[in-house]
């Protein structure tokens, strides 16, 4: 099966700024200067500036680069006391407030009480009265920061997830082992699995039952865990699943998962965004040996059914 989720959505009260892009006819609409060479002014950004800021990041406004896209200037704090890998999702709206884009930044490592600033293009935009608002912020530390590393992890494994799947309340999503070291790497049996709240806490009430023919047999009966051996480039899968069902009591959010591969390796935090209403379970299969068209699949999902960005080199602290 391709094990999937696509979640959901955006913050009503997110931050805004209105973007004028670049070009001397219509900056929005990436035109250029009759000489070829594109134009753009700075502007800073335009509301309350309690609306300018969300869990550390802060829009600063539009910047100008070397292409006609329009692009917008941000910041990102690191309060904490280590540090962390940043990405953030933002949401383009054109005039009548209807989300046309969902643009994405990671910032690889803020190191801690450092400011760094980036910026993230926005396309070609529809009009001159289009905005750009933060949509959501996830913060990882950069130690377990494995699904936005540019490099190969020392451990020689990096753990990704994909889009997932969804219908009728059945959620899926591909936990991803690539062996991207020089050496072979072996599993077996389970990943194990500690959930994360929006803050990084661990999250208790949830039964994590090895397999997932008890959540449903849409993906086939269990099988048993096997030893999985991967050469450098091959790679495994483990599939999650889960039912978002929402009855009584308060529904269960996990956006973080932190990932065991094997016993004694090294931890990763991936951000699967697990809606798990109240059921209260979530079953894992076992590592399975991807096929070719398994690897080849998209993978890091985004909260708005979107790819995830690419990893970024880190920006330069202010």
């Amino acid at each position: 099966m391709r094990p999937v989720v696509l979640l959901a959505a955006c913050a009503l009260t997110a931050t805004t700024v209105l973007v004028a892009g670049c070009g001397s006819e219509n900056a929005a609409s990436g035109s250029r200067a009759a000489s070829g060479t594109p134009t753009c002014t700075p502007r800073p950004p335009v509301g309350d500036p309690t609306e300018l800021k969300r869990d550390g990041v802060t829009i600063l406004g539009q910047d100008c680069g070397p292409s006609a896209h329009a692009r917008t200037k941000f910041q990102v704090m690191n309060a904490e006391t280590e540090p962390l890998a940043y990405t953030v999702f933002f949401e383009v709206l054109n005039g009548a407030g209807e989300v046309v884009s969902n643009p994405s930044r990671t910032v690889a490592s803020v190191p801690p009480g450092r400011t760094v600033q980036d910026t993230v293009e926005l396309g070609d935009l529809p009009t001159a009265g289009t905005r750009v608002r933060i949509g959501k912020v996830r913060a990882v530390p950069a130690d377990e920061a494995s699904e936005v590393s540019a490099k190969c992890p020392p451990s020689g494994m990096r753990i990704t997830t994909d889009r997932g799947d969804a219908a009728m309340g059945l959620r899926a999503v591909g936990l991803h082992l690539a062996n991207c070291g020089t050496g072979v790497v072996q599993v077996n049996g389970y990943p194990r699995l500690q959930l994360l709240d929006e803050k990084r806490r661990p999250l208790t009430g949830v039964r994590i039952l090895d397999g997932t023919g008890a959540i449903s047999t849409a993906g086939g009966p269990d099988t048993a865990p096997r030893p999985v051996t991967l050469r450098p480039g091959e790679a495994a899968y483990a599939s999650l699943m889960w039912r978002n069902t929402t009855e009584s009591g308060d529904p269960v959010n996990v956006p973080y998962v932190r990932v065991t591969a094997k016993p004694g390796s090294p931890t990763v935090i991936v951000t699967p965004e697990l809606d798990l209403g109240t059921t209260g379970r979530l079953g894992v299969g076992p590592w399975t040996k991807e096929t070719k068209d398994q690897a080849s699949r998209p993978t890091a999902p985004d909260s708005f059914g979107g790819g995830r960005p690419t990893p970024t080199a880190p920006s330069t602290g202010e």
